[in-house]
Formats: structure tokens, sequence, C-alpha cells
């Protein structure tokens, strides 16, 4: 009982102050030792750290000043002998020069390696590991010992030569290797240490040429005078021995690669470059070329079992040798064939892809040093290795700049895959690293010619571009070879499938993803890495390779189909105006008369397409075929292989995909109205549809689907090519509506929503965060147009509201909304009052607008504003400030007339400010949803939608100069004979400018040649330049109340549909369900039963008439006559008929007018339905509306 009780007793007293808990005393068990460990790896260091440092000549004041207290007992150990080394050292330096100024050759071989070279390499490893400079002495032994070395073994005999050790006994040859690997490394450090670029490098340079030749001599039986011909096996293998030894020791390479630095770098074109060096530092850089190409000359032979395998010397000679900046314009040029030479590169090619991991591990160590401190260019180890391996494996032709060939006897598939292999590896680096930015590089964006111009003349002398090396890799006759080496790969596979045992041999297996790989790869670093045109030597070169855009996509079509041959079920093709042109002037670009033959652009463009092209073809007939596919959902342009985006293709899928984009945007940029729709080259339009239907869904669902960061340049690559084919169709249609809007499908998020997530989208991108924007705002502000127009525009109307929103929350807009802006207007100078009061404004131009006009006589007109006399107001003015007369605007050379602005405004008193203004003008109509009756160029809103515009849209602006340029680019004869030169002729203000397209564009003649450049050109200023400066100012004031955001929603065409209505008719059953009735009328009146019967059967240019006579626009809102502001209104006016004439039968002779400003038609109380129709056609055909009350 006493015993359970004990177990179960417990102490309250408490504990004491010196115990404590188990877990502090576990962590101070744990930390004591950690302690204990720390202090026995420091004691271990610093007895390293020791050992070492006698070399160094650092003594203990090292530790003094880094506050460590060593080993009194160790320290003077370790420094007795450091400095008896040294001593020691000293007295064999001196016995040395007096034993070898006494000489003479006669002594013996064993005395020469014991007495003379054993002492030697003793205190000169001494020297050359203190790292001190070398004094006159060191200089002199140096030269003394190579001297008698140099002469010993031209000896021829024997027993007196060194050479002879190679072959004796197996302690000699042991001997011999020793020393001579000693020496080797003692040459290779004073090749190193030369800097002949110093004062003092002079007296270096003598004995690093007597340290090479002595090397060469040691790796050369041809020098060694005593060998016997029976002995010429053994010194074979003890020579490889040696080099096999330097090969795979970085000491040989990285001295030779330290020295090749210093050499000057020349232009291939100066002719210094064809001169040899000075004679000493010639010798050194033959000598150090040859040590560093002798792995190459040994075979692979057996010793004692043993195989000497050479390939760490390749991978040595690729990380040290062809990492070296503009190698080939470093060396003279009767040494550069030795390093172009096959027995050179295919070792290295081999090295550089077995090996690859390891090389590229091993050149990222020196990436940010050397490299940095020699050149001061930021491209990574591997780039270099990239460019110099492309230089050194093609020769240029000084004939022609696409002339050359591969060195003979290349393996390019080999080739090709050791390209891919460093490039992929060199995109790595500039991803991660992120050492290359545009500023730095200074790029210059490719749409100035002249900025171009000017970073050319930078790039000359000394400061060699880049890209140049790799200019090879951009030329035709590159790709030619290339692509005939794939057929023939496909002709020999064939033979092989049909006749057994036969390999390809000498061919190897080039596919053609390797070579889209190739050409993908170099595309993004030339786009990085080329100060000068960024990706467009890549593009140029690939876009007129007869075939490739079509063999491209037809691996992508057969990729995406699963090799199906799956024809898209296609909508037909019943779009208005499909298959014609549209209201922007294009069907008279299909009326051209151009010459079907003779033409060489399209010529190369048959070539592209592979095939045979007829030139009739119809674009009527064509859509004709195509409108008897099946007519199924517009789900069939839902591409189900690309529905996940970039995350659901392969990578060789993307490398394809990306290539192809980025050839045919490019192509895109000079393929005209005619190539594209009458002659259909590269594609037919079927085929033009199935790549808009690809693409268009492969975008929608990358950003959808947030992963685009995964594959960024295809993606970029894709909306790109997108963008191009899109504002084509828009343009021209050759799509139907349904394809541009299939990949959303049923899955479209509310109105509400999506301007949300649009808004989101602008005010991240303001604040400069793009990562927390979400997928449906990437959607909304990157391909906008797979939402349909209406849902758009209710989406702008949506974004307008939000905004006013946000202004009443933050006390800009009062709680009423009443109108906070008051002016007073004079209607004889409505444009200038009007500018006068509120081009000041500013964004406060959204507030309301209390407008009060004074008569043409001067006096103040009665009533008040309630919204109607603003709305009359900003349609008054428009109407006269872009009336071509007031000179700020004109009107186009089209059937269209639509308005640009006029080149001579800048030339008027405050001509931009006054445009700027303009631009606030109608912002506030797209604000407020007051419609403008109407439309301008095509051009003048690409710019300020952000976009470029091409050739074909000259049609729209000067439809006479664009038949003139296509005349031109289809012209048969000799251009020359034309008389014309790089230079426009322009109208201003009565005087002709000549301006010119280039610098000197006055002495540079138009020719077959350049005839290309030549009309884009002329395109390039008419459409671009001419246009940005009033195009930047109606930009500035438009913003001013339209975020840029909002205005992407919609392209060219649309805007215009967006600021002056829909099409030219409209619904009158619309139009009757949102009217209202004052004055005593009501929708049963009979007057207004008669009028809606009147109205339905007015003409479509009637009842246009009849709406712009009362609401001032012809046209009805986009989103119908419920969104009109203030509604259309019918107001019954009392008739002036005597009674006794109403009974007689008369009807009301007063006509009906109109008040505009509040969209309300005063209409008498007409009873019969003539009198109706033929009073109210009067009015409206009359162009007079309130004055006829």
């Amino acid at each position: 009982m006493s015993a359970s009780r004990k177990q179960l007793q417990v102490s309250l007293r408490g504990a004491s102050a010196r115990e404590i808990s188990r877990d502090a005393l576990l962590e101070k068990v744990a930390h004591e030792r950690e302690h204990r460990s720390f202090t026995r790896r420091a004691s271990a260091a610093a007895l390293f750290i020791q050992s070492n440092l006698k070399f160094w000549g650092i003594g203990f004041r090292f530790f003094s000043a880094i506050g460590y207290d060593a080993d009194s007992t160790l320290t003077p150990r370790i420094w007795r002998r450091y400095y008896e080394i040294k001593k020691v050292g000293g007295h064999l330096q001196e016995e040395w020069e007096i034993l070898a100024d006494g000489y003479n050759n006669q002594e013996t071989v064993g005395w020469l390696s014991s007495n003379l070279i054993r002492p030697f390499l003793f205190f000169t490893s001494h020297s050359l590991a203190s790292h001190r400079k070398l004094n006159f002495a060191d200089v002199k032994c140096f030269s003394m010992c190579f001297r008698i070395l140099l002469q010993n073994i031209n000896i021829t005999d024997s027993e007196k030569s060194l050479c002879s050790l190679a072959v004796g006994t197996a302690e000699e040859r042991s001997t011999w290797f020793c020393q001579a690997k000693k020496l080797s490394l003692l040459c290779f450090s004073l090749l190193a240490k030369c800097d002949f670029t110093c004062d003092d490098g002079d007296q270096m340079i003598p004995v690093v040429v007597l340290a090479m030749r002595l090397v060469v001599s040691l790796t050369d039986l041809k020098q060694w005078k005593s060998l016997k011909l029976e002995n010429i096996g053994e010194a074979n293998i003890s020579v490889k021995r040696l080099i096999y030894f330097m090969g795979r020791s970085s000491v040989m390479y990285s001295s030779i690669r330290k020295f090749l630095m210093k050499l000057k770098i020349c232009n291939a074109l100066e002719e210094s470059k064809s001169i040899t060096p000075a004679e000493n530092i010639f010798l050194i850089t033959a000598s150090a070329l040859t040590l560093a190409l002798r792995p190459f000359q040994c075979k692979s032979e057996k010793s004692n079992g043993d195989a000497f395998d050479l390939k760490a010397s390749f991978q040595q000679y690729s990380i040290f040798i062809l990492t070296v900046p503009y190698l080939t314009r470093r060396l003279p040029n009767l040494l550069v064939p030795a390093v172009k030479h096959l027995s050179v590169i295919s070792p290295c090619l081999n090295a550089l892809l077995v090996s690859k991991d390891i090389v590229f591990d091993e050149m990222s160590k020196f990436e940010h040093s050397e490299i940095l401190q020699f050149t001061g260019e930021l491209v990574p180890s591997c780039g270099w290795a990239l460019a110099n391996i492309i230089d050194l494996v093609t020769e240029r032709s000084s004939d022609s700049v696409d002339s050359g060939h591969f060195i003979q006897g290349l393996d390019c598939t080999l080739y090709v895959k050791v390209i891919n292999s460093i490039s992929e590896n060199l995109l790595d680096c500039l991803g991660n690293v992120e050492i290359l930015t545009g500023k730095e590089h200074g790029y210059v964006e490719m749409d100035d010619p002249s900025a171009q111009d000017n970073s050319s003349e930078k790039c000359n002398g000394r400061k060699l571009a880049y890209a140049d090396l790799l200019s090879p890799a951009h030329q035709q006759w590159h790709l030619r070879k290339l692509l005939s080496l794939l057929e023939k790969s496909k002709l020999i596979q064939q033979k092989d499938s049909c006749v057994s045992n036969q390999g390809t041999k000498g061919i190897g297996n080039l596919r053609l993803i390797d070579i889209v790989y190739f050409y993908d790869f170099l595309l993004r670093i030339f786009s990085s890495l080329n100060p000068i045109g960024g990706s467009l030597p890549i593009l140029n070169v690939l876009s007129f390779s007869p075939g490739l855009i079509t063999q491209l996509w037809e691996t992508l079509e057969d990729s995406i189909f699963h090799g199906n041959d799956c024809t898209l079920l296609e909508d037909p093709l019943n779009d208005a105006n499909f298959g014609g042109c549209n209201s922007t002037g294009g069907d008279k670009k299909q009326k051209l008369g151009v010459k079907d033959t003779g033409s060489k652009l399209l010529t190369i463009f048959q070539k592209i397409a592979g095939k045979s092209t007829d030139l009739n073809i119809n674009l009527v007939d064509d859509t004709s075929q195509t409108s008897q596919a099946s007519q199924d959902a517009p789900n069939s342009w839902d591409i189900e292989g690309m529905k996940r985006g970039s995350h659901g293709i392969s990578n060789d899928v993307s490398c394809i995909l990306h290539l192809f984009c980025a050839i045919y945007a490019h192509l895109l940029l000079i393929l005209d109205d005619i190539e594209f729709y009458e002659k259909q080259v590269p594609f037919t339009l079927q085929q033009q549809q199935k790549i808009a239907s690809v693409l268009n869904t492969f975008v929608y669902n990358s950003l959808i689907h947030n992963t685009v960061q995964n594959r960024k340049p295809v993606v970029d690559a894709a909306v790109k090519c997108l963008h191009f084919l899109y504002e084509r169709d828009c343009r021209h249609k050759f799509c139907p509506s349904s394809l541009w809007v299939a990949p959303t499908g049923r899955g479209r998020i509310p109105i509400a929503a999506a301007a949300r997530a649009h808004e989101a989208a602008r005010l991240n991108l303001l604040l400069g965060d793009p990562s927390t924007i979400p997928s449906m705002s990437f959607v909304l502000t990157t391909v906008p147009h797979v939402f349909p127009f209406e849902e758009r525009v209710q989406m702008f109307r949506e974004l307008v509201k939000m905004d006013k929103v946000v202004r009443r929350a933050a006390g800009e807009v009062s709680a009423s909304g009443l109108s906070s802006v008051e002016i007073v207007v004079r209607r004889d100078h409505i444009v200038e009052d009007g500018f006068r009061q509120l081009n000041s404004l500013g964004p406060r131009l959204k507030s309301g607008i209390s407008v009060s006009f004074i008569s043409e006589c001067g006096l103040p007109e009665a009533g008040l504003d309630y919204g109607g006399l603003s709305k009359e107001f900003l349609t008054d003015l428009s109407k006269a400030a872009f009336d071509p007369l007031f000179g700020l605007f004109s009107q186009t050379s089209t059937a269209d007339g639509n308005l640009v602005p006029n080149i001579s405004s800048k030339l008027l008193d405050n001509g931009m400010e006054m445009i700027e203004f303009l631009g606030r003008v109608v912002g506030k109509a797209l604000y407020d949803g007051i419609l403008l009756d109407y439309s301008f160029s095509l051009v003048f809103i690409q710019k300020l939608l952000g976009q470029y515009s091409f050739l074909d849209e000259l049609s729209t602006l000067d439809s006479e100069l664009y038949r003139n340029l296509m005349y031109l680019k289809h012209y048969d004869g000799d251009v020359e004979d034309l008389s014309l030169d790089f230079t426009v002729t322009e109208e201003v203000c009565g005087k002709r400018i000549v301006r010119e397209l280039r610098p000197g564009g006055r002495n540079v003649a138009v020719t077959n040649e350049n005839k290309l450049q030549y009309i884009h050109a002329i395109a390039d200023y008419k459409l671009n330049w001419q246009m940005l400066p009033p195009a930047n100012a109606f930009y500035s004031g438009l913003t001013d109340l339209i975020a840029p955001l909002w205005l992407r929603l919609f392209s060219a065409n649309e805007f215009n549909q967006l600021l002056s209505g829909g099409k030219h008719d409209f619904d009158v059953d619309d139009l009757r369900s949102n009217t209202r009735y004052t004055g005593g009328y009501s929708e049963g009146s009979r007057t207004v039963k008669i009028f809606w019967e009147v109205v339905r059967g007015f003409m479509p240019s009637e009842r246009c008439l009849l709406l712009k006579f009362v609401t001032s626009c012809s046209r009805s809102p986009l989103l119908g006559f419920q969104h009109l502001q203030p509604s259309f209104t019918i107001h019954k006016v009392a008739g002036d008929v005597p009674i006794w004439a109403t009974i007689g039968g008369h009807d009301v002779d007063r006509l009906p007018s109109a008040s505009t400003c509040y969209n309300t038609l005063k209409l008498p109380a007409y009873k019969r339905h003539s009198t109706l129709r033929s009073k109210l056609l009067y009015a409206i055909t009359s162009n007079t509306g309130f004055e006829l009350s």
C-alpha cells in the first residue's frame, strides 16, 4: 500500500531555479554540438588556407587583419617552410644561370633532365605561383632554357637529345612525360600572362614566342632530328599521350582563349584583316592555334590496351575557343581555313550534341566575367558559340550577297541539330537573366526608316553587329540547301521502304521539324539580339521561299485534325455583301485591269503556294461553291484540337504554329487584295477560312485558360496573324460572321460582367500590374471580335454607365444629374464659341452642357435646355466643323467621300488644337449616345485604334493613287523607263512640295528590283506618316472622354457604326413600339395610323430622310430605338382649316416640322393618306425642319 502511494506521490514544491525543462535542455545540447562542429570546420579551413597561402606570399598579417588568432606553433613552421623554399629557389636560380651559361650541347640527356630541367621547373613554378610580375631575371631564365631545349631537340645524337627519353625505358618515358607536361603547362601560363596591349608587354613577347615553339616541337615528331625509324611508333604514342593530357586539361584552351581575346577585332571588309599581324604576334597566334588543333589531328590509337579518348579535348575546344567573340574576325586570314576545316568542325559538333549539358554548364561559368570584360557585348557565351559555328561552317562569296555554300563534306543534319540545341540554351539564358533590353541594344521600331538609317551608321568600323555573324542563316541559299536535303531524305526513305538493306548513310535523318526548330529559334534570337531590323532578315527569307508556307500549313492541318481530311462544316456565306466589297470602295479593286502574265511578284507567290494557280478565279463563284457546304451550326468553326489553347498542343506543333504565324503575318503585309481574293495565293479562300478558324480558336482558348505565359511567343505570333486576317476581313469580307464568334459559343458571360472585367483590365494596366488581369479581360482587350458587335456595343454603353456612377460617387456630377457647364454660343459662330468655352475642360466635358443660343440677329433664343439643346449644339457644331469648306477636314476621293483630316490644317490658326477639340466633341457624342451623321476614313480610324495601315487601305483614301501603284506593282516592262525616284509630291496651300521617302531619295531610281520598296514607301507615307500628326491631336481629345481600351472593342468599320448608327434603313415596327405621343395624339389616332402606313410604304432612302429630318441623323441607333435619347416623339399640331372647309372635305395645308434637339415630329392632323404622304415627303426633302413650323 505504501509502495503504491509512493508511486502516486506528486511533488507540489515547484521547480527550482537550477532545473530546466526538457525542451530547453535538448536545445542547449544541440547548440553545443553545433558549436563544436563549427569549431572543427573552422580549424580545418584555417589549416587549409595557411598551407596554400605560403605560395601566394601572404603572411601572418592576413590572419591579423581578419581578427583570427592563428596557432602560435603552426604559423612559424609554415613560414619557415615558405622562406626556406624561396631561399632555396633563389640559390637554385643563381646556380642554374651559371650552369646554363656554360651549356654547350655536349652533356648527356640524363644530365640535361636532372641538372637543367628539374631545377628550372622548381624555381619557375614558384615564380609563377606567387602571381607577381616577372622581372628581368625571370624572363632571362625562361629565354635561356627554351633556347637550350629547342637546340637540343634539333640534335641528331640520341644520347644527348631529350626526345630520346620518350622512346627509352619505362622510367625514362615517365620522366619525359612528367617534364614535358610541366614544361607545356609553364608555357601556357606564360601565354596567358602575355599582354601585348600594355607598354611593358614587349619584353614578354619574345619569351612567349619561344615557349610556343617549344610546345609545338614537343608535340611534332617531324622536328625530332634524333628519332630513328624503328622508334616512331613509341614516340608517336608518347606524343599522343602528351597531347591527350593537354587537351583534357583546361589550362591549354583557357590560356589560348585569354590570348585570343586580346587580339584586335577586324571587320571582314577591312584591308588590315588581309595583312598578317606583327611577326611575333602572328607566330604566337599560329603556334597557339596549332596546339589547339593538335587533338583533332590525332587518331584514336591504342597503347598498352588503353585508348586515347579525345572527346574531352573536343569539349574543351568547344567551351573555350568556339565561345571567343568574333573568332574569325580576330584571326589572320591565313589561319582562318584551319579552324574552318571539316576535321575540326565535325568533332566539335558531335561533342556539342552528345555532351551538351556538360558543355553548356562550363560555358555559363565565365559568362558574366570574361566576355563582358573584353567585349562589352551583352551576349551569353553560348550565343557566341552559335554565331561562330554558323560563321565557320559557311563560305561567303564576294560576288553576291545571297551566294554562299557550306564547307565541303559537312553533315547538315548534325549541324542543324547542334544549332537547335545551342539556340534553345541561348533562349533559356536570355529568358532567365533578362540581360537584354531594347534600350541597351539601341533597338529601334521598324516604323521609322530614319531611325534605322541612324542606327546603321553606328554599326561600322570595330562595332560589328552580332547578327552579322548569323547572316548566312538568313540567306536564300542556306534555306534552299536545307530544303533540298530534306527532299533527298524523303526520297531515300521512300526507296528504303521498298528496297531492304539500304541505309541512308551520308544523308542523315533530316526532318522538316528540325528545319522548323532551326528557323523558329533564330527568329526569336534575332528579335532580341539584332539591333537593326529585329527578326526581319529571317522573315524575309522565309516568306519568299517557294512552298515553305504551304508545307507548314499542311503539316499543321494534318496534326490539328489528326491526319484526317477533315473538311470544316462551313456556314453558308450569306452575310450582307459577302463575296463582294463593302462600303470601303473595295468593289473597285476587284475590277482593276491588271495583266495576268509576266508579273514577277505573282510568279514568286505561285512558287510560295507550291502549285499552279488559276489567275481567273472569280470570287463570287468561289463563295457560291462555299455556300453549298453544310449549313451546320457555328460550332463547326470551333476547332476541337485547339480548345485547350497553347496547353493542348505539343512542343512540335507549337513550334510549327509559331513559325507559320510569323511568316504568314509578314507575308500578309505585302499581299494585295488582287492576289488575296482573285488569284488566291498562297492559299484559297477556303483555306484562309480554315486558317482563321484555327487561329481564332487557339488564341481565344489560350487567353481564357490563362496558358499564355507557358508559350508566349507562339500566342503573340498567332494574335498578330489573326489580327491581320480579321482586319482584312473587315475591309473585304471572306469569312462568315459566325466564324469569328464561334469560340465563345454558349459560354459568353453577361454583358455587365464582361464590362466589369474589361474595366478591371484597364485599371490594372494603368497601375502597371497586368498579372492580376482576369482571363476574360485578356480576351476583351486582345480579341474582342469573338463577341458579336451588338454585345460589344452593349458593353460600351455599360462601361459608360459605370463611369458615370464612379463620377457621381466622386462628386463630379450632382445627384440630380443636372448640367454643370453653361455656355452661350452664337449660331453663326458655333465652332469658334464652342472651342473657346469648352476646349479647356478636357475630361470635365463628360458633364452635362447647358446651352443658350444667340440667334443670327444677335438676340437670345427663348427656351430651357433639358438635354435637347445640347444635342442640337453637338450636331450643329460637328456639321459646321466637319464641313470641307471649314478647312479642318476634307473628303476622300472615293465614292464614299468619308472624312479625313486636311493635311493643310496644321497651317491654320489653332489648327491642331481645333482638331483636338473635335476629338472631344466626337468623344462627347459617343459618351452621351448622340448619333452624328458622319463617317471617317478607315485609315484615320485605324490611327485612333493604334493600328498600322497597309497598302490596300490606300484604296479607301486615294483610289487613283492606289490604281497607279497596283499598275506599277504588276508592270511587266522595265520600271526605269517610267523615270521614278524615291520622292513624293504633295500640294500644300497651292505649293508643290517634294519629300524624300528615304535619305537621298531624289538620287535613287525606281527599278524592277526595288519597286516593291517604292510602292510600300509611298503607301506608308500617305497612310501613316502624313496622317499621324492630326490623328494624334484628334486621339488626344477623344481619349479625354473615351478610354483607349473602350475604343479597341471595335474595328474601324464598327467605330463608324458606333458613331453614326446602323444600316441605311430601320425597322418600322421597332420605331413604332418606342415612339411617344404628345399634344393629343395616341397610338390609336387616325392620323397616327395613317402616318405609320405611309412610313411603311416609303423606300429605304425616304425612311432615312425622315429619320434625319426628325433626329438630325439618317441612321437608327445600333441597339434599336429604345436607346434613342430623347425618345422619338410625334406631337399633334393644331390645324388652321376652317370648319366649313373641313366639312367640305379639305385637308390641312400646314407642313410637318421637326424639333431635332428633342427628336420630335410636329405632325398636323391630316385626314387623308395622300395628303400626309405628299406633305411629309416635301418636308423631309426640303433640308429644313424647325423653319417649317
